[in-house]
């Protein structure tokens, strides 16, 4: 019980961070010569919606509780509440866009918003390849259901990029190490760029001039 109330004052606080930051237009350094590569897409519209649906509904539920209940206080802390789900939207979207994928000469960072940040290095990668995927679940992270060493990395419901390991390996994910796997399925915007900045670091890769 303790270990989730950390996760969740953590995840909160790296919300309304990454919120503050893009406000100010202040993203996260990386690495000279590093590559940033973007997830968001995969469930931006479905944010744009909520937030779009719940900006309407604060002036909507604000006259309908003015005409039905006789009470300030209950309306002040419904609009309040209402505010927050917006800028809690809002900053999600942010967290999601200041955190991206990030591939340099250490390996490849995999991230999802403040909840996900694991780095694997390129000396335990064997291959990586675009393949698109719909997933069955719309749960961030997940074992295949016909594979218990195949890792979905999931961002709305769907995977494009197959990144094999050379052996099994365990990764950190929010609730602890994950069981070891052999493969890590991933979402990026831009597979395409993903696996050909990726496939430049891997020696086999290099090798071959690419």
């Amino acid at each position: 019980m303790w270990r989730l109330a950390r996760r969740v004052v953590a995840y909160e606080w790296g919300m309304w961070r990454s919120l503050a930051r893009w406000t100010l237009r202040r993203p996260y350094p990386v690495a000279p010569g590093a590559a940033t590569l973007a997830y968001v897409g995969g469930v931006q519209p479905i944010l744009l919606a909520f937030l779009v649906l719940s900006t309407i509904e604060i002036p909507i539920l604000d006259v309908i509780l003015r005409h039905t209940v006789d009470s300030p206080t209950i309306r002040h802390a419904a609009i309040g509440i209402g505010v927050w789900g917006v800028l809690w939207m809002v900053g999600l979207m942010a967290s999601l866009r200041l955190h991206p994928h990030v591939v340099d000469d250490t390996g490849l960072r995999l991230r999802n918003g403040t909840s996900l940040d694991l780095t694997i290095p390129w000396d335990a990668v064997a291959a990586v390849s675009v393949r698109r995927r719909s997933l069955t679940s719309s749960r961030a992270y997940r074992y295949d259901e016909d594979d218990p060493t195949v890792l979905n990395l999931g961002v709305g419901s769907q995977t494009a990029v197959d990144l094999v390991l050379r052996a099994p390996r365990s990764v950190p994910l929010p609730n602890g190490p994950s069981a070891p796997v052999r493969e890590i399925r991933l979402y990026a915007d831009d597979p395409v760029a993903l696996v050909d900045r990726a496939r430049r670091h891997l020696p086999a890769e290099r090798g071959t001039g690419r």
